[in-house]
């Protein structure tokens, strides 16, 4: 019987995935000329290759080989600054292909989303997380209501099955009412746990000071802590119920911290970057980062994409600069927060966009190196916005910053160990996690069992979810009245 359609565009997609989506935080980038051409030349080369080794193209595409040889072609995307290192081998001899893509590394993902489908939070008038999910590839799972396609079954299928990550936070979401409740984000890590039969799943609480008065905010607060047990604080300064957010040296910034502290939760996880369109841009710069790690030494803050923006152009350090990844840097230089500090910089949709761009991403993670340090970066990947993460784990793999702009630049390699922390030993350390321990635990769970007969039997969907046009992107925006 012939295949049906949609396996047929199943055997077509790249399992590294270059197509310019969305997380619905900023603008579909269109692809260029050049990208455009590396993802013909990836997939003519995976025909040749698969042929020539006997095997079907859904079966190439879903091996290590498939993932190395979309990495040799990207390399003619950037100039000399970045590339991916998998010898031309690697395209049609397993054990080179996983030399390059494959890895043992711990991996801890920080930043991992779902929506509850239990309950119509998406029943409103006012703008909600709704209006973009609904519009992405995966609201049309099959699944009998679309919310049902961001639910905790999709989440353990991907992040857990789908990708070699060991380890993962559920970060909060932004909206009123709230997609995800505390409650829903805790039975969600008690699933995973059953099922892992050990710990596999964190969590964060939303807290939005100024969604209303501040008794009720302190105590909603203390109820995420007494009742559901987060391990962190998600703070979204950019939202707010009439489009403005505030700023964390501010007077309700100061205050939630304040609060946090006091009821023993020292992680702050705060979305600095990406200025949501039709939101106050000045609300996501991390120019306020810096002075609220200087007035709050006891805190610790995980500044989520580390104020990356999709629509500006990363190169070499500017110390004066009010946006991006300089913004952040600028901001803890100019408030002594040193590497041994208490700020770290998050990847999440920052390296699943960069990846496309090696000379940029050599740029950003060069500087974050530098400047923040190899002990402060932390493992995010945005999933299940973008589907499976495993991507993003092998692309960031085989990546390194070229002698070139070491010498010039004065950015320090990306070596395996870099990577080993960057990966996750140093998210074990913020959350408290013992590692060996954790991974002889794991070695035993379901989870671990079940992953290797899943992918043999399943393969990954490389299935890439979000907006992927500026047309896409403006309809997501009518249906929210640019929220």
């Amino acid at each position: 019987m012939p295949n049906k359609k949609s396996d047929v565009v199943q055997d077509a997609r790249l399992p590294i995935k270059l197509d310019s989506s969305s997380n619905g935080e900023y603008w579909p980038l269109e692809p260029s000329e050049r990208l455009a051409h590396v993802v013909a030349q990836a997939r003519a080369s995976a025909e040749v290759n698969a042929k020539a080794l006997g095997w079907s193209r859904r079966e190439y595409l879903a091996s290590a080989c498939g993932a190395a040889t979309v990495l040799l072609a990207m390399n003619q995307l950037g100039c000399g600054g970045g590339s991916y290192r998998a010898p031309p081998e690697s395209a049609h001899e397993p054990d080179a292909a996983k030399a390059a893509v494959a890895g043992d590394e711990f991996i801890f993902d920080v930043q991992t989303h779902q929506v509850s489908a239990d309950r119509p939070w998406w029943d409103v008038k006012r703008p909600s997380l709704a209006d973009f999910l609904k519009t992405i590839p995966q609201a049309e799972c099959g699944a009998p209501h679309w919310a049902r396609c961001f639910t905790d079954d999709v989440l353990i299928r991907e992040v857990f099955l789908e990708s070699d990550t060991q380890l993962a936070v559920v970060s909060a979401l932004w909206g009123d009412p709230h997609p995800m409740l505390a409650s829903e984000a805790a039975r969600t890590r008690e699933k995973v746990q059953a099922v892992g039969k050990g710990t596999r799943l964190l969590t964060h609480g939303i807290v939005q000071p100024n969604e209303s008065e501040w008794s009720k905010v302190s105590e909603h607060m203390q109820d995420l802590i007494e009742n559901w047990k987060i391990d962190a604080w998600k703070l979204y300064t950019v939202w707010g119920p009439n489009g403005e957010g505030y700023t964390l040296d501010g007077e309700l910034g100061q205050k939630t911290i304040a609060r946090g502290l006091e009821l023993g939760r020292r992680l702050f996880a705060v979305h600095k970057g990406l200025p949501l369109p039709g939101m106050n841009r000045d609300f996501t710069s991390p120019l306020d980062v810096g002075k609220a790690a200087k007035a709050f030494p006891n805190a610790v803050f995980l500044v989520y994409h580390s104020g990356w923006e999709s629509d500006h152009v990363e190169g070499p350090y500017d110390p004066k600069a009010e946006r991006g990844v300089d913004a952040l840097v600028r901001s803890l230089e100019e408030n002594g927060i040193g590497k041994q500090g208490n700020v770290y910089a998050e990847l999440g949709s920052t390296w699943r966009e960069l990846m496309k761009k090696p000379d940029q991403a050599a740029h950003v993670l060069g500087k974050l190196l530098a400047h923040v340090g190899e002990d402060r970066i932390l493992w995010g990947t945005d999933a299940i916005w973008y589907g499976s993460p495993q991507d993003q784990i092998q692309a960031f793999r085989a990546f390194e910053i070229s002698q070139e702009y070491q010498e010039k630049y004065g950015y320090p390699a990306l070596t395996k160990e870099r990577k080993e922390k960057i990966f996750g030993l140093n998210a074990a350390k913020v959350y408290g996690v013992e590692v060996p321990a954790l991974r002889k635990q794991h070695a035993r769970d379901t989870i671990s069992t079940a992953r290797p007969g899943y992918a043999h039997a399943v393969g990954p969907s490389f299935q890439t979810h979000g907006p992927r046009t500026r047309r896409e992107m403006l309809a997501l925006l009518r249906s929210g009245q640019g929220h």
